[in-house]
């Protein structure tokens, strides 16, 4: 027989392989002391932003990831809405200006806003941010008023209100998304209103054009004569679930514009080949309103801003927020785009790439009017930039000018007398013509 130090050794030696198979989760693991990173396997926070909006476009491109239907009123087939996309790297100024303008029509419309969480407040009092979010909690932002749950949409507070934002409250209140750094003349803007559109789509299928604005454009009519322009009657706007091609995006598109291969060639001579060739290149309005097919079309778009997300080398000619839109909707979709925007804006005398800014002195009932004006035959809904000044002489003016004169234009009224005409038809017609035979 075998002694028993010798089975004890034999044991032992038997047991190595054991023991180091499962070493790695007995023992401490040797990855834990100090790895030089490599930027292939910990992403940078452009790279983290980058997924971030990935997850959020697939779920907002993607049918099983969208609200259902019937969540909103009920109906199958609710009236289309349009979804007003705020980019804002400050206060809304004018929010009691949009609080007039869409008082009364809760069920056409929704609020996105994307604030830049680096933003300066022109309101440094602490006591103007909502106790919610100075209680240092997570502030939940969803994507409907009734609070549904398809949609959550939240950041820590400090991260935009403890650099003094002020929340405007009233129908903005929960009304912003999450918000990544944003700079003039570079791709962030054009990824914070991808990330828009993509919250819009997601959070309510009844949304069906997309109006990008910024925190100093103002409203040039009232919502009802908006939505008339846009959508018709109430029998017509149907007509945005049935064909809705056949409603236009409306972005502006010029292909002629002075120092356009400049712009072309800011980030390297042959840089946009092969995806975007010279002549394909489009240049336009930051400001537009999409349709819901084209929405979807940008934030599924890859190959396009795999190029517009390049550094620029020449940045005096390299504005991607007024090409990268533009360019794409041109290239996929020219003929389901009137190329014009729905926003003025006043380049006379601009400075340092800015439009004109017009203060209270300037705000009158016929800068109302110019505004409102255009060659082409159409008007326009928005106008910027307004100092924060001018909010006072136009809300003097707002019922009786802005807002005041087309009342009677909301698309309510039109289906009153849409079924008044039914009525007449299908009741009083007959009932004459039974007299008269008598």
């Amino acid at each position: 027989m075998f002694s028993s130090p010798l089975v004890v050794c034999f044991a032992l030696f038997l047991s190595l392989p054991v023991v180091y198979l499962f070493s790695s989760s007995i023992l401490p693991s040797k990855a834990a002391a100090p790895v030089p990173s490599s930027p292939l396997i910990l992403p940078s926070a452009a790279a983290s932003d980058e997924l971030d909006d990935l997850s959020l476009f697939r779920r907002a491109a993607t049918p099983a990831g969208r609200p259902p239907k019937c969540n909103r009123l009920g109906l199958k087939k609710p009236r289309p809405k349009i979804a007003f996309l705020f980019l804002t790297n400050s206060d809304l100024t004018f929010a009691p200006l949009w609080e007039r303008f869409f008082k009364g029509h809760d069920h056409l419309y929704n609020i996105y806003i994307h604030a830049d969480p680096a933003m300066k407040s022109s309101n440094t009092n602490s006591s103007s941010r909502t106790s919610t979010a100075s209680s240092g909690k997570r502030v939940r932002l969803t994507g409907s008023r009734k609070h549904s749950n398809h949609l959550l949409l939240s950041w820590p507070a400090r991260s935009i209100w403890d650099s003094g934002y002020r929340s405007p409250g009233g129908v903005f209140d929960g009304r912003f998304i999450v918000s990544k750094r944003t700079e003039r003349a570079t791709p962030a803007l054009i990824a914070a209103a991808r990330r828009l559109l993509a919250s819009a789509l997601l959070d309510d299928p009844a949304n069906f054009y997309f109006a990008l604005v910024s925190q100093h454009c103002i409203p040039l009519h009232s919502f009802s004569f908006m939505y008339k322009t846009l959508f018709g009657n109430s029998l017509e706007a149907v007509q945005a679930y049935i064909n809705p091609s056949k409603f236009p995006s409306f972005i502006e598109i010029l292909s002629d514009e002075p120092n356009l291969y400049e712009r072309y060639t800011a980030r390297g001579e042959d840089v946009m080949l092969p995806e975007v060739p010279f002549e394909q290149f489009r240049v336009g309005s930051q400001f537009f309103m999409l349709t819901r097919r084209h929405s979807l079309l940008a934030i599924k778009d890859r190959k396009l801003w795999r190029k517009f997300r390049l550094p620029c080398l020449n940045k005096e000619s390299c504005y991607p927020e007024e090409h990268y839109f533009p360019t794409l909707l041109s290239m996929a979709d020219p003929k389901g785009c009137g190329h014009y925007t729905l926003t003025r804006v006043n380049w006379t005398g601009s400075f340092d790439g800015h439009p004109h800014l017009y203060g209270p002195d300037e705000i009158s009932p016929d800068l109302v009017y110019q505004l409102r004006e255009s060659d082409l035959g159409y008007s326009h809904f928005f106008a910027r930039k307004f100092s924060p000044e001018s909010l006072r002489p136009l809300m003097d003016m707002a019922d009786d000018i802005i807002f005041g004169t087309e009342i009677s234009s909301s698309g309510d009224s039109v289906s009153e007398w849409t079924i008044l005409f039914i009525y007449f038809i299908s009741i009083v017609v007959p009932t004459w013509m039974m007299i008269d035979k008598n």
